[in-house]
């Protein structure tokens, strides 16, 4: 009757027990997900889909959060933990940290950038094979009478020539000082609602010189009777993709992984998803699920 009960005490004393570790167990198995924010703009929402996919594609739970707002709202959330990836232009990142800085080329803004962010953030390599800095386009007529190839050309006839910008409907926000010519000063300078507005200007003659936010893919109309002038990556800020991380959330393997996207993307495939999800509402997860399969990623 003793041992009877002493088993029956131990058998008391060991159901909690084993409850207990069972719970432990599954709480370390369990593991919340990386959050990936996704900003209203199309290419906002591509580029989440593409990292969270990414990221997903080394075992990690993720889920893409729609719906963040500008940048100062991104940095709060990267800050706050709530977010641990978010999608962004290097060059307009850096232009919202530091509003003096005065880097151009892709080297020069990731080194500016890279001392600029907040202490709890870093970025994974930016997509220098993907160029979203604005477009300077002229009219061919123009561009062969005045003699400019390129944006360096037009750099010494600022001064006597009215210029146009407007911003791409589906980018990333531009802030103006990231759109700026470096040494150029137009007579003045006109706003336009929309690309397709800017283009007809252009046409009309009423500017000689169209800013466009984003590559030229994004002018309504195509550039036939036009020209884009060339940039040596000197006088127009870097405007590559880059990966905005909150510092220590990624591991090494991970954070490879989003290094091995950013050296497939290009310009020309970026602008291609970026342009179905806005203009014929495609799925952003399809699109993405189908560029990494074909990367290889």
């Amino acid at each position: 009757m003793v041992v009877a009960a002493s088993v029956r005490l131990v058998g008391r004393l060991l159901v909690p027990a084993l409850a207990v570790l069972a719970v432990s167990c599954g709480s370390g198995e369990a593991t919340d997900p990386l959050v990936v924010g996704a900003q209203q703009p199309a290419q906002s929402r591509v580029l989440a889909e593409i990292y969270a996919q990414a990221l997903a594609r080394t075992g990690a739970a993720v889920r893409v959060e729609p719906g963040m707002g500008d940048r100062a709202e991104m940095l709060a959330a990267l800050a706050a933990g709530t977010v641990a990836v978010a999608a962004d232009h290097n060059g307009a990142l850096l232009a919202e940290l530091n509003i003096g800085a005065d880097a151009e080329t892709v080297k020069a803004v990731t080194a500016e950038l890279n001392g600029s962010l907040p202490q709890d953030t870093i970025t994974a390599d930016p997509a220098d094979g993907t160029d979203f800095e604005p477009r300077v386009l002229v009219t061919t007529a123009t561009a062969d009478q005045r003699g400019i190839g390129s944006v360096e050309d037009l750099a010494g006839q600022c001064s006597g020539l009215t210029a146009g910008t407007a911003a791409v409907p589906g980018l990333l926000d531009l802030p103006a000082v990231a759109a700026r010519i470096s040494g150029c000063e137009f007579i003045a300078t006109q706003q336009f609602t929309d690309p397709a507005e800017l283009r007809r200007a252009l046409v009309d003659g009423r500017i000689q010189v169209a800013v466009l936010g984003g590559p030229a893919e994004f002018l309504p109309g195509g550039t036939d009777g036009l020209t884009v002038l060339a940039d040596s990556g000197e006088a127009i800020r870097a405007q590559n993709p880059v990966a905005v991380l909150r510092k220590g959330v990624l591991d090494e393997q991970q954070t490879e992984k989003l290094n091995y996207v950013a050296g497939e993307l290009t310009t020309d495939e970026l602008a291609a998803l970026v342009l179905r999800v806005r203009d014929e509402g495609a799925d952003p997860a399809e699109l993405a699920r189908n560029w990494l399969d074909a990367h290889g990623l």
